[in-house]
């Protein structure tokens, strides 16, 4: 094993082991990560609160318990996302709003909350989150600024960019994010990590079937293929014969315990007897996006240079790759806003003093959202169910769809417009177009580090698979893993 100040290097598969063996503790774990925090936080914004003494009181009590067999995470560190709720504990969910004596503090935790601790995981505090969760980048006014680690200067993306940076910089082995419109998956890639968006119901804390048109889902992020895998494995609920079980749909396919960590593993994929019996596929590659008939969209050299080293390597592995041509569709762009405005209509807050604390963004979406008709909102539903089984259909002719991860570079700090909501929105579409999509489609969807810039930024693609297909992305990422070796690039703040 490596030296105790070193832990932060290890993988959380690798942290995993070592804790069911016995060579580290919970609360050795703890203490390492709870002390990197400590030191780089100030800096790096990635968490809003640090709970030092309730994880340190957790880790105990984990080591007293003693359920390694049975927790598939036990003693691993990880932070819950500030959208989220955790009994006693209050949320500021990113906004004056709801900061000082008028933060939340729920009586019970979320459901994600209670799986993840059910896993083993040892919360050290809460993630950074923009106000509401609605941005995808993560500036709130309420503080803090999550800044990427590869340059201090630039946003984290969002919405979870805190648990993105916490990831890269070594504050956390992996981490839960949530998923409504790229929100796992733009940080990711923002700051050089993996992120999965499972398909819609695969994961029931966080299925989709919650929230309005089933966009939001959670989903991991984690430097590794396989860390991801291990994290996605410990959201999810098994029936006593060690299957998935979907108590609220049966879109995904019914995996067995152990067959995401296989695929990550090994780059294949086991058939029904557990054999791993495919690890070539059929891919296609496109640029087109959804919001090409609402925005102008422009995919930069460098989003381009990183797509066409992700195709190299695929096409170098062996995997059948063509281009594809998504079908345009004119209604999509301004049945998403609809959506994305009701949505905002629903969050519980009337006040005309506290609405006046929010930020231009989140304003204008809640006043818009309250505006629009049951009409429009029942024609805005049916648009977008039209659109999922149009691209549902396209994307299920292949064993994953490539897209660049984002359109451009991650962005500098305040380059979104803060004023102007509607300037603000087009260049949310504009910086992350190819993610939305998936969230309406309910599509499974990683984002993977394909090929830093000359500054050493890192750029990526995204890989999208069919209804259930996580086992399939997972395959091709680890494959792309072992060519690329992201993993071992560190950002300066290392």
């Amino acid at each position: 094993m490596r030296s105790m100040d070193a832990l932060h290097e290890l993988t959380a598969a690798r942290l995993r082991d070592l804790l069911r063996s016995g060579e580290l503790t919970p609360t050795e774990v703890a203490d390492h990560f709870l002390a990197r925090i400590e030191r780089a936080n100030p800096e790096l914004g990635a968490f809003v609160s640090v709970s030092p003494g309730a994880a340190r009181k957790r880790a105990a009590r984990l080591e007293r318990d003693g359920v390694q067999g049975r927790a598939p995470l036990w003693g691993l560190p990880g932070g819950d996302k500030d959208l989220w709720m955790r009994a006693g504990v209050p949320a500021g969910l990113g906004s004056r709003a709801f900061a000082g004596d008028d933060a939340v503090v729920p009586p019970v935790s979320d459901e994600i909350v209670e799986v993840l601790d059910a896993a083993g995981v040892v919360s050290l505090g809460r993630t950074t989150a923009p106000e509401l969760g609605f941005p995808a980048y993560t500036e709130p006014l309420a503080g803090p600024v999550a800044r990427n680690p590869w340059d201090l200067g630039l946003g984290a993306g969002g919405s979870s960019g805190g648990a993105a940076v916490a990831v890269a910089a070594g504050l956390l082995p992996c981490a839960p994010g949530s998923d409504g419109g790229g929100s796992v998956r733009i940080p990711a890639a923002a700051c050089g990590v993996v992120g999965l968006k499972p398909s819609r119901g695969l994961v029931p804390a966080g299925s989709g079937q919650e929230s309005l048109g089933g966009l939001v889902v959670n989903g991991p992020l984690a430097r590794t293929t396989e860390d991801t895998a291990l994290l996605l494995e410990g959201m999810l609920t098994w029936t006593p014969d060690g299957r998935v079980a979907h108590p609220l749909t049966l879109r995904a396919p019914s995996a067995r315990a152990g067959d995401y960590l296989a695929a990550a593993r090994r780059g294949e994929v086991a058939g029904s007897g557990g054999e791993d019996v495919r690890g070539r596929f059929r891919v296609a590659v496109t640029t087109d996006s959804a919001w090409d008939d609402f925005y102008a969209i422009t995919t930069s050299d460098a989003a381009r240079a990183a797509l066409d080293a992700g195709v190299r390597e695929l096409a170098g592995l062996g995997h059948e790759v063509e281009e594809l041509a998504l079908q345009p569709d004119p209604a999509y762009g301004p049945a998403f806003r609809t959506l994305w405005m009701a949505g905002a209509s629903a969050v519980p807050l009337d006040d005309p003093g506290r609405l006046d604390r929010l930020e231009p963004l989140t304003r204008w979406l809640i006043a818009r959202g309250r505006q629009v008709p049951a009409r429009e909102l029942a024609e805005a539903l049916r648009a977008l169910t039209g659109f999922e089984r149009r691209l549902v259909a396209q994307v299920s002719r292949f064993d994953a769809v490539v897209t660049p991860a984002l359109a451009m570079t991650p962005r500098p700090l305040g380059w979104f417009d803060p004023e102007d909501p509607e300037r603000n929105f087009e260049q949310q579409c504009q910086y992350t177009p190819w993610t939305s999509m998936l969230n309406v489609a309910g599509l499974p969807a990683i984002t993977v580090p394909t090929r830093p810039t000359d500054d050493g930024l890192p750029m990526g693609i995204q890989l999208i698979g069919r209804p259930g297909g996580e086992a399939t992305l997972l395959a091709l990422a680890a494959q792309l893993e072992d060519r690329l070796h992201w993993a071992d690039r560190h950002p300066p703040v290392w």
